[in-house]
């Protein structure tokens, strides 16, 4: 069963610690542009720490694998990020 909490954990983790440096950056716009590729790297980073700290929890025994699994976490934490933005409402609407 932690297989199937593993990815939206990751996701969950790549999404908080992006959201911090975003607004340790402030404006940045540079650094905005980036943010997809930064969250695919960090998601792979974090998929390989958990493949080999926490044994079991990323449902595979390959490495490969959980490189790839936990760089698509990052990108889903891009994607909620964006969803997230999507729904609220702006300033203008209010």
């Amino acid at each position: 069963m932690t297989d199937i909490t593993t990815i939206p954990a990751l996701a969950a983790i790549v999404y908080t610690i992006i959201d911090i440096v975003k607004t340790a950056m402030g404006g940045d716009e540079k650094f905005r542009r980036f943010i997809p590729l930064i969250a695919c790297v960090l998601g792979a980073v974090c998929g390989v720490v958990a493949f080999y700290c926490v044994p079991g929890t990323m449902g595979t025994e390959n490495l490969l694998v959980a490189i790839v699994l936990g760089a698509a976490s990052g990108l889903s934490a891009t994607g909620t990020n964006q969803a997230v933005k999507q729904l609220a409402p702006t300033k203008k609407e209010e």
